[in-house]
């Protein structure tokens, strides 16, 4: 039986085994800056009576939180262990606050405990970003700053049963300059961690000005030992790696080779372990630019702002920001991934903006706007999530408000929307499904931003595996 504890014994097990997903909880900014953010469950049971709704809104206390990424308090990294997956973790980028949602009622998620501020600053961290349950029976919590707004990389170390606070995670004087993404293969005694920029600038909005600053923006991954806890090897990606974000292992629990999205470079790199036991990386996508007028700059990136990786680790899904495609790759040969899938679903581009295409290496027209059930989707794909069995991948458009109100006004006014890509898993191939609506600002007292999302038993960007030897 592959679920006797939390999560499932192997990537394969999840993907042959996993029940189809019948609940989603969205992670919602609200729109109104008077109003506090949400936690939405949202029902994705194609023979229920609620198909496509948001059956439960869970408001946070307070205001000005921008809920982001989340986590577990417990994953398929402790499948043997006793302790059940309850708890939802829900870390603040602008307030440095961390809510635990208790999902024991998984239909109705309820506040379980909150992190005030004051509490996680007094490690000298803030601006706290991503959360991985731990096989130690501790959380995990990337930060990217000190409390003053300047960059750091760090984490915050959380107790998994008391939610208690036992302080940061690294060992000595050595810390990382940035932080971000991360996650671990303890087969080979590493924690991977990426790079955003400092916080209280990408906190303000995106200048092209700040880019050329390594100062202001990531270009390194940091490799820590995951046994000794100290930070090993900064590999600095240049100039062709700014801002590196989502950071994946493959899910094969031996692997020693993974990937990064860098988001202003719109490149993707593999990273992977070398013959001395060092760690390297090498650029294997990279999406061109497309030259432009009426906007901010001639030449506009693909702004890749998330990668996920299918459990069976034959392909790669990444979303550009802001050109507006999602595309699948097969990574089946990680030194030469190819394109199998690509859907443009909005974006700044389309053939109705302001913005014009002077040259475009791979598209002869612009885009036109995207409609389902005559709902124009606003924005642009960002958040990506699939099933455990790889045939659906779920989609929402919002980054981080303070973008989204720069870039995407009208996604900003008219709220996100969720949308399903069925998936060819045998020959690659995205298709968009017709039927499948998540509208965020379908209530006006209620426009929401929709972020990460997540699934009761477990995904494959949440749970991480252990060598069973």
């Amino acid at each position: 039986m592959s679920c006797s504890g939390p999560g499932y014994r192997s990537p394969r097990a999840a993907m042959l085994e996993g029940p189809r997903e019948k609940l989603m909880y969205v992670v919602c900014i609200h729109t109104d800056k008077n109003k506090s953010d949400i936690l939405c469950t949202v029902d994705i049971d194609p023979n229920s009576i609620d198909y496509c709704k948001i059956i439960h809104k869970l408001r946070m206390p307070h205001i000005g939180d921008e809920l982001h990424h989340s986590g577990w308090n417990i994953c398929s990294s402790c499948h043997n262990k006793q302790q059940k997956r309850d708890t939802l973790i829900l870390p603040c980028l602008m307030s440095d606050r961390v809510y635990f949602i208790d999902t024991s009622s998984e239909r109705t998620p309820s506040i379980k405990k909150v992190l005030s501020s004051i509490e996680v600053n007094q490690y000298g961290i803030s601006t706290l970003h991503t959360s991985h349950c731990l096989p130690t029976g501790e959380i995990l919590i990337s930060a990217m700053g000190k409390p003053n707004g300047d960059a750091i990389g760090e984490f915050l170390c959380v107790n998994a049963e008391t939610l208690e606070m036992k302080g940061t995670w690294t060992i000595g004087e050595k810390k990382a300059a940035f932080g971000y993404d991360f996650w671990y293969q303890p087969y080979h005694d590493v924690l991977v961690a990426s790079e955003w920029a400092l916080p209280r600038v990408f906190k303000k909005g995106y200048a092209t000005t700040d880019i050329a600053d390594p100062a202001i923006y990531g270009r390194s991954l940091n490799f820590y030992s995951w046994n000794e806890r100290k930070l090993k090897q900064v590999l600095n990606l240049g100039e062709d790696g700014i801002a590196p974000l989502e950071v994946r292992f493959l899910h094969n629990p031996k692997s020693s080779e993974g990937f990064v999205g860098c988001a202003v470079t719109s490149n993707v790199y593999k990273f992977y372990k070398t013959s001395n036991g060092e760690w390297a990386a090498k650029k294997v996508i990279q999406i061109l630019n497309k030259q432009v007028e009426g906007w901010i700059t001639p030449q506009m990136p693909g702004m890749i702002t998330d990668i996920l990786i299918s459990l069976d680790d034959k392909y790669l899904y990444l979303s550009n920001w802001l050109h507006g495609d999602i595309r699948q790759y097969n990574i089946s040969d990680t030194e030469r991934p190819k394109l199998v899938g690509q859907i443009f679903l909005g974006g700044s581009i389309l053939n109705d903006s302001k913005i014009r295409v002077i040259q475009d290496n791979e598209l002869t027209e612009q885009p036109a706007p995207t409609y389902i059930k005559g709902r124009r989707l606003y924005g642009s794909p960002q958040m990506l999530q699939l099933s455990l069995d790889g045939t659906r991948l779920y989609v929402t458009t919002s980054l981080f408000k303070p973008w989204d109100q720069q870039f995407y006004p009208e996604h900003v006014k008219n709220g996100s929307t969720m949308v399903k890509l069925d998936i060819d898993i045998r020959n690659g191939g995205l298709k968009l499904d017709e039927e499948f609506l998540v509208d965020f600002g379908i209530e006006k007292d209620d426009i929401l931003l929709a972020h990460e999302m997540r699934y009761p038993g477990g995904d494959c960007t949440s749970d991480i595996w252990l060598s069973e030897d």
